[in-house]
C-alpha cells in the first residue's frame, strides 16, 4: 500500500493509449491510493468516461465549466486536493497547452492552480515527439521540475516503429514509486514520539490527556514517505501505522523516555509530538483504591522527565523538534519554548479551536525556527506533516 493517503489525479488526453489509463488506475488504487480522474474531450473518443469512473470509483471531472462538477469539488479545490498529477497518455497538444500555461480546458486549469508532483507519460507518433516543437517544449517543461515518463521504443498503432510509445502502466506506476521514495530526507533516520502517555494511579485508574496521536502519526507517515528510517515511540492509541515505521508501544512517560534514549543513539533527527504527562502521582497502589475507604484523596503529584530538554541537551548533533499544543498566547509560549528548551524548530497550534485540537483529522499551524517562522494554514494533518518536513529538510541538508 505505498500510496496510502495519496491523492492521485489522472489526466487522461486523446490519444490510443487511453485504453491502458484503466490498469494505471487499477495500480494505483491496489497501492491505496485515492483517485480523480479528469478526461478531455477528444480522450473519450478512445475509452469511455464509464469504464473510468467503474474502476476509480469516483465520477469524472471533465469540464471547466460544469456547474454541477464546481459544486461538488471545484477544480481549484481539486488542485489543491491533488499530491500527484500524472497525465497519462499526454498528447503533443496537451504538451504544449502546459508549456504555455494554457487555462482553457479543466486539465490546464489544475496543473496551474497546484502544487502537487507532476508528471507526464507521453504518447505521440515518432515523428511529433522528435519535432522540434515538441523537444522543446519536452526541455521547457522539464526545467519546471515536471517528471517525464517515456515515451518508451516500439512499434506505434499507426505502424511506424520508434520513439513515442506511452510506457506500460506497470511501469509508470513503478517509475513514481521509486521517485517518491528518493525523499528529501532519504536515509535519515527519525525517532518521533506521538500520543498520550499513562500515569497510573492504581491499576484501574490512571492521570492522561486528550491526545488521538494523529499528529504524531502523521509525521510518522510523512518521514516513510520522503524516505526516512522511522521509530516511532508511541502511547496508547488506536491508530495502525505505516507498516515501514518501526513502532514501539509504551504507557508512561517514564517508558518513553527510556526508549527514546534507546532510538536516539543513532538518529539524525528527533521529532516529539507526544503529549507527555508533565506528572506523575508520587505514590503507586498496587492494589485499587476503595472509594468506601477513603474521604478524600491526595495524589501528591511529582514532576516527569523532560524528553524535550534531555534530547536537545544530550543528544546535540540531532536535530529536535517540539511541539506546542496551546490554549492561549498560543505563539509567544511557543518561542518561550523553544529558546528555553534550546531547540532547532517547533510547531505551535491552538488547541482550543476544536477544528485543529485533539482527535480531528486537520491541523493549523506556525512553524519557528531559530531564524524563520512559517505558517501553515489549516490543512489535513498528513499535509501538515509534509510540509513540516520540508522545513526540516531545508535546514539540514
Amino acid at each position: 500500500m505505498f500510496f496510502k493517503n495519496k491523492n492521485i489525479v489522472i489526466g487522461v488526453t486523446g490519444g490510443i493509449a487511453a485504453y491502458k489509463s484503466a490498469e494505471i488506475i487499477r495500480l494505483f488504487k491496489k497501492e491505496g491510493a485515492e483517485v480523480r480522474i479528469v478526461m478531455t474531450e477528444s480522450a473519450k473518443e478512445f475509452i469511455t468516461p464509464l469504464t473510468l469512473q467503474t474502476v476509480s470509483g469516483n465520477e469524472i471531472h471533465d469540464s471547466l465549466l460544469n456547474a454541477n462538477a464546481e459544486l461538488a469539488m471545484s477544480h481549484i479545490e481539486l488542485a489543491k486536493w491533488a499530491d500527484i498529477i500524472l497525465i497519462a497518455p499526454c498528447t503533443a497538444e496537451t504538451m504544449a497547452k502546459i508549456t504555455h500555461g494554457r487555462a482553457e480546458d479543466l486539465m490546464g486549469a489544475i496543473i496551474l492552480a497546484s502544487k502537487a508532483s507532476i508528471y507526464i507519460a507521453p504518447a505521440m507518433n515518432m515523428n511529433m515527439w522528435s519535432d522540434k516543437s515538441t523537444q522543446e517544449n519536452f526541455k521547457t517543461l522539464s526545467k519546471r521540475e515536471i517528471s517525464f515518463i517515456g515515451p518508451a521504443d516500439g512499434e506505434q498503432a499507426c505502424g511506424d516503429v520508434g520513439k513515442g510509445r506511452m510506457e506500460e502502466p506497470k511501469d509508470i506506476v513503478e517509475f513514481i514509486k521509486n521517485d517518491h521514495k528518493k525523499g528529501p530526507l532519504s536515509g535519515k533516520k527519525i525517532t518521533i514520539t506521538a500520543g498520550p502517555t499513562r500515569e497510573q494511579i492504581d491499576p484501574v485508574r490512571f492521570i492522561s490527556n486528550n491526545s488521538s496521536g494523529k499528529m504524531g502519526y502523521a509525521m510518522a507517515e510523512a518521514a516513510v514517505e520522503y524516505g526516512a528510517i522511522v521509530n516511532l515511540v508511541s502511547g496508547p492509541v488506536s491508530i495502525i501505522p505505516n507498516t515501514s515505521v518501526n513502532l514501539i508501544k509504551v504507557n508512561s512517560a517514564s517508558e518513553m523516555f527510556k526508549k527514546v534514549i534507546k532510538y536516539m543513539d543513532d538518529s539524525d533527527i528527533f521529532i516529539g509530538c507526544a503529549a507527555v504527562s508533565d506528572f506523575k502521582p508520587s505514590k503507586y497502589s498496587d492494589k485499587k483504591i476503595k472509594k468506601d475507604d477513603i474521604s478524600n484523596i491526595d495524589l501528591g503529584l511529582k514532576k516527569n522527565k523532560d524528553i524535550l530538554s534531555f534530547v536537545a541537551s544530550n543528544f546535540i548533533s540531532a536535530y529536535v523538534v517540539g511541539f506546542a499544543a496551546e490554549t492561549d498566547n498560543v505563539d509567544t509560549n511557543a518561542k518561550k519554548k523553544l529558546e528555553a528548551k534550546n531547540l532547532d524548530m517547533i510547531v505551535s497550534n491552538d488547541v482550543s479551536d476544536k477544528s485543529i485540537g485533539f482527535d480531528v483529522d486537520d491541523n493549523e499551524v506556525n512553524v519557528y525556527t531559530k531564524n524563520n517562522k512559517f505558517f501553515l494554514k489549516k490543512d489535513k494533518k498528513i499535509r501538515i506533516a509534509r510540509e513540516v518536513l520540508k522545513i526540516v529538510a531545508s535546514n539540514i541538508n
